[in-house]
């Protein structure tokens, strides 16, 4: 984890108020929007709105993407030469399906100068991005595809697909579970998709509490009110890094630097246990520092 994503807040371009809002919102991420939260006609409007609010650097520490309209739309060259130049810290492309998609992005990028700072994070929405996540996240070695991470995209997924959205997602958990796997395989990160009920509080926190054993990384959100909830959640709880410690303390005493397995609080651990409460403290750490910054 080279940033902490646990909350990223998409905000509609066309909605200059709220734009302003996000300079103090304490979401992780802000995802500045082009698509679905603006209509054809007020595009051009949010395009200059977000160039104006990204070329300003006024969001402080979030870190700040621009979702473009998707590679087939007739916007979408206009809203990547805009980003090029405005300079977000990257990009999110919806309906990302092949290899042909990436190869398109990363060419349009190179074409409008885009930094070589600039990520692209591609949203897994369509069946065929599914079935191809694997080969979609191996594009992370190639640095000139800049691909740093996927957002899994449940609502349009499921619109094409006519898998059911019911509490619990049991029905997509094979989905999600596949573009975990994929991201995990190639070292990207993924955010889960947002959760549409923000009049709900408690159907949102289960969701998150899942998001956040499944593995992602963090959340997409689509209101401001879920930012609090979404961080804690995916904060290192007290007890979770109290345990973290013991283990790696035990590991640490002179009688077992040698043994691959101890008992620690009645319960067989291994190192990879070890590792693995390492990581923990290493991410709440991380999250420390960054809530820190003013």
């Amino acid at each position: 984890m080279t940033r902490i994503r646990r909350s990223a807040l998409f905000m509609p371009g066309s909605n200059a108020q709220a734009l302003e809002k996000g300079r103090t919102l304490r979401a992780d991420a802000l995802v500045l929007d082009l698509e679905d939260s603006v209509a054809p006609d007020a595009k051009p409007t949010a395009r200059a709105q977000i160039a104006e609010v990204v070329k300003a650097r006024s969001f402080g520490k979030r870190e700040v993407l621009i979702r473009v309209n998707a590679v087939e739309t007739r916007w979408w060259r206009e809203d990547v030469a805009m980003a090029a130049q405005a300079r977000p810290d990257g990009i999110l492309v919806p309906k990302v399906s092949s290899m042909a998609d990436l190869n398109s992005i990363a060419e349009q990028l190179a074409a409008n100068g885009a930094a070589p700072s600039l990520s692209l994070w591609v949203i897994i929405e369509t069946a065929r991005a599914v079935w191809h996540a694997e080969e979609l996240a191996a594009g992370a070695a190639i640095p000139k595809k800049r691909l740093a991470g996927f957002v899994f995209g449940p609502n349009d997924l499921s619109r094409e697909t006519g898998i059911k959205m019911v509490p619990g997602r049991a029905t997509m958990i094979a989905t999600i579970t596949h573009c975990i796997l994929a991201a995990r395989a190639h070292g990207i990160e993924i955010l889960d998709g947002p959760y549409s009920d923000f009049s709900n509080p408690e159907g949102f926190a289960a969701e998150c509490r899942q998001a956040r054993d499944f593995g992602f990384d963090g959340k997409t959100l689509i209101h401001p009110d879920q930012i609090d909830a979404c961080n804690a959640i995916f904060t290192p709880q007290v007890e979770e890094l109290a345990q973290a410690r013991r283990i790696i303390a035990a590991f640490e005493l002179p009688e077992n630097t040698a043994r691959g397995a101890i008992q620690v609080d009645g319960q067989m651990v291994e190192r990879l246990h070890a590792e693995m409460a390492k990581r923990t403290i290493a991410v709440a750490d991380a999250i420390r520092r960054h809530d820190n910054v003013t």
